[in-house]
């Protein structure tokens, strides 16, 4: 018989988690057009986990302001050196993930 922890436990209950994050314009408009369909984020505050979805919110840096565009993605593979490519464990900083996305 298995036994798991209570870490091990609640991943296994866990459901999908919204994140709400901040997306430029140049790449929003590529997500949206289905274009991008991979993003780069840091992982040492939030727990992504596929399954999860994004609630991306078009941020423009150069006024500093939120528009009032939104998207939401799907995250469908996460890739960082815990669950790792070929090269990620060698190129990817622990502190962020290649999350795999498309459109919801």
């Amino acid at each position: 018989m298995i036994s798991l922890t209570e870490s091990e436990t609640s991943n296994c209950l866990r459901t999908g988690v919204e994140h709400t994050l901040k997306c430029w314009p140049e790449f929003f408009v590529a997500i949206k057009q289905g274009r991008k369909k991979h993003d780069l984020r840091r992982s040492n505050d939030r727990r992504f986990q596929v399954g999860d979805t994004l609630l991306l919110c078009e941020f423009d840096p150069r006024t500093n302001n939120y528009t009032d565009r939104t998207q939401r993605v799907l995250v469908t593979y996460v890739t960082s050196t815990e669950l790792p490519c070929a090269l990620s464990r060698d190129a990817l900083h622990r502190d962020f993930c290649i999350l795999s996305i498309e459109p919801i």
